[in-house]
């Protein structure tokens, strides 16, 4: 029986730290049939669940009842305008709130020169009152919405610091006792932690700019021949198959493949690669990539959330909404972080107190505790270093998955690197044709061509390209079956023919030309034979080019401590040649698609975390066997789909640039996470210990979360 899934990307409001965060995807987790992953950073809950349960509604619903609000996510315009609008909103707000608290706080520096101009209590309350009840309403109702789902968060322990310290002065003032008033550390507090969140909106927008930059490229229009004439219209009114044109210094509109005209594209937003490629008739062209020179007509082949860019953008919001396995330990802390410090508060409030230092002194030292334990920072760490490096990732041509991708590849420690279409260039050309005595060039190549027209295999298209160019035509066959990576047979002109590898060949009694077969080898190319009634007809040898940036790439990988090996279905001798060629010590030859997984699993015994670098059809199962999977753009969609990273430049060296920046990544959570923590823990005690006013440990909050944010933004560079 089948299982239906649903899926729903839901953009939250109202979370404000790690604790939100996690209560939130508890409560959704909670819900029958569903897993969510909820991401402060990108403030989005991505939920997978049962149709028949639940639907998303309820799933809103949900989050309404756990005190946050959340609606379907749009489009990336709608969301960033009503960002937009929120920020004007609340930089609005704080702007007032900033204004009524300007009084009090100069009232209070003043003192600090020993100036004592004391405004009249009921001016303190005039100003204050707005700032806490207006201003401030924000944090009561995220308490009130925490509380009643039996949680607690950082607006608890703001409203709870704030309330304290006003109406402790509002007590004062209505009680006229001999206490001092604390109206501008209640107002001050409030402003300081809204100061802290515009910095950290517009930091968490930096973050994601990447994001947007991609988003940006998309083009708008594009130019069709209709009835005779030229027209500009919206590229996303253009059909697969339509024609359009792309003029010289113009972007390619959609996905297409060139029918008229010859140029440079300048593919850097898609591949990373700075140099811009050559492009004729027959090849493919993306959107957003930008034409240097020449006139191109184009056919339509993927547009809208079909193209390239499109599926980029995808990639790039999933990673960023994912979460990384480091992770945990910030949720698990969160967890139990804000019951812990409302214990601490209440114990400092009780051991003042009880010292005889008077309530309000005890008060405003528990307050201290309460506000400069806000756990902002802590939930803050992971995500954003996530959401900047997955953004730096996808500019420099590399697609990640999920966060957990970017985490493990900084742990590999060894890298199988498939040979065909990932150290070569994949393409690989036909070179020598040795017929056996009496038999004819051009026969050799019919009887062969005849049995690679059915096969898949690169040599099998080499073959028949070459043949194409010889004017020879393949030989009719019947009864044909294909062993995967061995070879293939079939009945030709009445006789039983085989066409595959000398170890394939020789299974059947025939007997090889030994030299010239080994001296083929030794060259580092890749040998078939064709035999027709047990007879030899001839061998045929193929190279394949050695991509121009793979030995530096092996060489950069091995400085970094990476131990390569390369996979191969070719003999040992061509395996060997092309792994020296390559500057590869450990190889595995004559490997057959069906095995690959079975090395990598046999690599992993080994107790190290193993990455697996493929491109094609038989690599998906090893891709997916390694911890972290690395598929070449070139290489066909179901590898790509195994793939944990995407390279779209089709260089090793981008391997080596996704390891490099997922080490840099984990260097940044870990310092993020070290700060995070290292604030709270030197902050707490400092503050029960009377240490910290509560206007200073406001101000130390506030910028906590904007120091981590900014501290992840340095992985642009």
């Amino acid at each position: 029986m089948e299982t239906r899934t649903g899926h729903a990307e839901l953009q939250i409001t109202g979370m404000h730290c790690a604790s939100c965060s996690a209560r939130l995807e508890k409560a959704l987790n909670q819900l029958p049939g569903v897993t969510a992953v909820v991401n402060i950073a990108t403030e989005k809950a991505s939920i997978a669940f049962d149709p028949i349960q639940s639907d998303v509604e309820r799933l809103i619903a949900a989050v309404r009842d756990t005190g946050f609000d959340a609606h379907p996510a749009r489009d990336f315009a709608a969301e960033k305008a009503a960002r937009m609008q929120a920020w004007r909103r609340e930089v609005m707000q704080f702007g007032i709130a900033l204004l009524l608290t300007l009084p009090l706080v100069i009232e209070m520096l003043l003192m600090f020169f020993g100036i004592h101009l004391m405004m009249p209590a009921w001016l303190q309350f005039a100003l204050a009152t707005p700032v806490q009840f207006w201003a401030g309403a924000r944090f009561y109702h995220g308490a009130w919405g925490a509380l009643r789902a039996g949680g607690s968060n950082m607006d608890v322990l703001v409203a709870l610091g704030t309330s304290a310290a006003y109406f402790m002065s509002c007590a004062v003032v209505v009680l006229d006792l001999d206490q001092p008033l604390y109206f501008e550390a209640s107002a001050t507090l409030i402003t300081l932690v809204l100061l802290g969140k515009l910095l950290e909106a517009r930091a968490k927008g930096k973050a994601s700019a990447a994001l947007e930059a991609l988003f940006n490229l998309q083009p708008k229009m594009a130019h069709v021949e209709r009835n005779g004439q030229m027209l500009e219209v919206s590229a996303g009114q253009l059909r697969p198959g339509e024609m359009f044109f792309v003029r010289p210094g113009e972007s390619v509109p959609v996905d297409g493949e060139i029918v008229e005209g010859a140029s440079s594209l300048d593919e850097a937003m898609l591949t990373g690669e700075s140099l811009p490629q050559a492009r004729q008739a027959g090849d493919k062209v993306y959107a957003a990539t930008i034409n240097q020179h020449g006139l191109l007509k184009c056919r339509a082949i993927a547009v809208g959330s079909r193209t390239q860019l499109a599926a980029i953008i995808r990639l790039v919001e999933q990673a960023q909404g994912s979460k990384a396995p480091i992770q945990k330990l910030a949720d698990q802390i969160s967890g139990i972080f804000v019951p812990v410090v409302l214990i601490i508060a209440a114990l400092t409030f009780t051991g003042w107190w009880l010292a005889g230092v008077g309530f309000s002194i005890a008060l405003i030292n528990a307050v201290s505790v309460l506000v400069i334990a806000c756990p902002c920072a802590l939930g803050l760490a992971t995500p954003t270093a996530v959401v900047v490096a997955t953004g730096r990732a996808a500019h420099a041509g590399i697609l990640v998955k999920d966060a957990a991708a970017l985490e493990n590849a900084h742990k590999l420690s060894v890298l199988v690197v498939d040979k065909t279409g990932t150290l070569t260039e994949g393409k690989p050309a036909l070179t020598d044709l040795l017929p056996a005595d009496g038999i004819a060039p051009d026969e050799l190549l019919r009887i062969a061509s005849g049995l690679a027209q059915s096969s898949t295999h690169p040599l099998s298209r080499a073959l028949l390209d070459h043949a194409k160019a010889q004017q020879i035509s393949p030989a009719p066959v019947q009864d044909f079956s294909e062993r995967s990576g061995s070879g293939v047979q079939a009945s030709i002109d009445g006789a039983t023919c085989l066409l595959g590898s000398p170890a394939y060949i020789a299974q059947s009694g025939v007997a090889l030309d030994e030299p010239h077969l080994h001296a083929l080898q030794l060259q580092g190319k890749s040998v078939i034979a064709v035999t027709r009634g047990g007879s030899l007809l001839g061998l045929i040898a193929f190279a394949d080019r050695l991509r121009d940036t793979s030995r530096d790439a092996v060489e950069r990988l091995r400085s970094m401590g990476i131990r390569v090996v390369m996979l191969s279905g070719d003999n040992a001798a061509t395996a060997q040649a092309i792994a020296i060629q390559a500057g590869i010590d450990e190889f595995r030859a004559e490997v057959l698609p069906q095995d690959k997984a079975a090395v990598v699993q046999s690599l992993k015994t080994e107790g190290r975390l193993i990455g697996m670098v493929g491109d094609g059809i038989n690599d998906a199962p090893a891709l997916a066997a390694a911890d972290v999977g690395f598929a070449m753009k070139s290489g066909s969609d179901i590898a790509l789909e195994a793939a944990d990273l995407t390279l779209m430049r089709n260089d090793l060296a981008s391997v080596a640039d996704a390891i490099s920046l997922s080490r840099a990544t984990l260097k940044k959570i870990r310092q993020n996470l070290f700060f995070a923590f290292a604030y709270n823990v030197l902050g707490i005690p400092l503050a029960a210990a009377g240490m910290l006013n509560p206007v200073i440990a406001g101000a130390a909050m506030a910028m906590s979360s904007v120091s981590v944010v900014s501290n992840a933004l340095l992985l642009k560079r």
